[in-house]
C-alpha cells in the first residue's frame, strides 16, 4: 500500500484551513510559497532541479516567490491548491516514483503548515506508514546527520535504536547523543526542524550541547 496519498490529504487539509498568508516552519514562505514549491516540484522539472542543484537555487526560489505571491487570491489559491490535491502530471517522473519520493517528503511539509503558528500535537500515524517512514528514514538520516559533530543514535518510541552517524572520536560513548521521541518528531528533527520537534536529546552534556547548536531546540 503507498502511503504518501494519505499525506497529500494531510497538507491540502492543513492548507485549506489556514489559508494563503499564514507562517509555516520554512524560513522565508507563507503558506502561499510552500503549496508553489509542491507545485512546481511536481510540474515544473527544470524549475525543480534547483532544489537538489546549488547554482540553479536562485532560479528555483524566485520562481517559488513568484507563484506563492500570485496565488493569495481565493480563486487563485484555491487553482494553486486544486494542482497540490492533483499531484504530478502524468507525464512528471514523480507519478510512479510513490512513497520512496513522496512520503516523507509530504509528511514533513504537511507538518511545516500544521505547526507554523506555534506548537502543535503530533499526529497519530497508523502503524503501517511508520514503518513505512522509518524504512526510508533511517536510510536519509544518515546523510542528513553527516554534519553532527557527534555519534547519532536514533530511538524511536515503538521500535528499536538504530545508529546513524558513528561518533567522530571511536568507542567514546561521552560523544554519542541518543535522539529519543516519536518517529514522526525524529524525522522533523533530523529534516531540519528541531525547533519545533517533541524529541529528547540524550548523553554527555558537551555532545547535547553540540548536537543542540547544529540542531537547535525550542526554549
Amino acid at each position: 500500500m503507498a502511503w504518501h496519498p494519505r499525506e497529500r490529504a494531510a497538507v491540502v487539509e492543513a492548507l485549506e484551513a489556514v489559508g494563503p498568508g499564514s507562517p509555516t516552519c520554512c524560513a522565508g514562505w507563507r503558506t502561499e510559497h510552500l503549496a508553489a514549491h509542491l507545485v512546481l516540484r511536481e510540474r515544473e522539472p527544470l524549475t525543480a532541479a534547483g532544489i537538489v542543484v546549488p547554482l540553479l537555487a536562485g532560479r528555483t526560489e524566485r520562481r517559488t516567490q513568484e507563484l506563492g505571491d500570485a496565488s493569495t487570491s481565493p480563486q487563485a489559491w484555491s487553482r494553486l491548491l486544486d494542482q497540490v490535491r492533483q499531484g504530478p502530471p502524468w507525464w512528471s517522473p514523480l507519478r510512479l516514483a510513490g512513497d520512496d519520493a513522496q512520503l516523507i517528503e509530504l509528511f514533513v511539509h504537511a507538518e511545516d503548515v500544521r505547526r507554523g503558528r506555534g506548537r502543535t500535537a503530533p499526529r497519530h500515524l497508523p502503524a503501517a506508514e511508520r514503518e513505512a517512514i522509518w524504512r526510508r528514514f533511517t536510510v536519509m538520516a544518515r546523510a542528513l546527520y553527516r554534519s553532527s559533530p557527534v555519534g547519532v543514535v536514533l530511538s524511536p518510541e515503538d521500535g528499536p535504536d538504530v545508529r546513524v552517524r558513528t561518533s567522530p572520536v571511536p568507542a567514546s560513548p561521552a560523544h554519542d547523543v541518543v535522539l529519543r521521541g516519536p518517529l514522526g518528531e525524529l524525522v522533523l528533527h533530523a529534516y531540519g526542524r528541531s525547533a519545533v520537534a517533541e524529541v529528547e536529546v540524550l548523553g554527555h552534556p558537551d555532545a547535547v550541547a553540540a548536537m543542540d547548536a547544529l540542531f537547535p531546540r525550542r526554549v
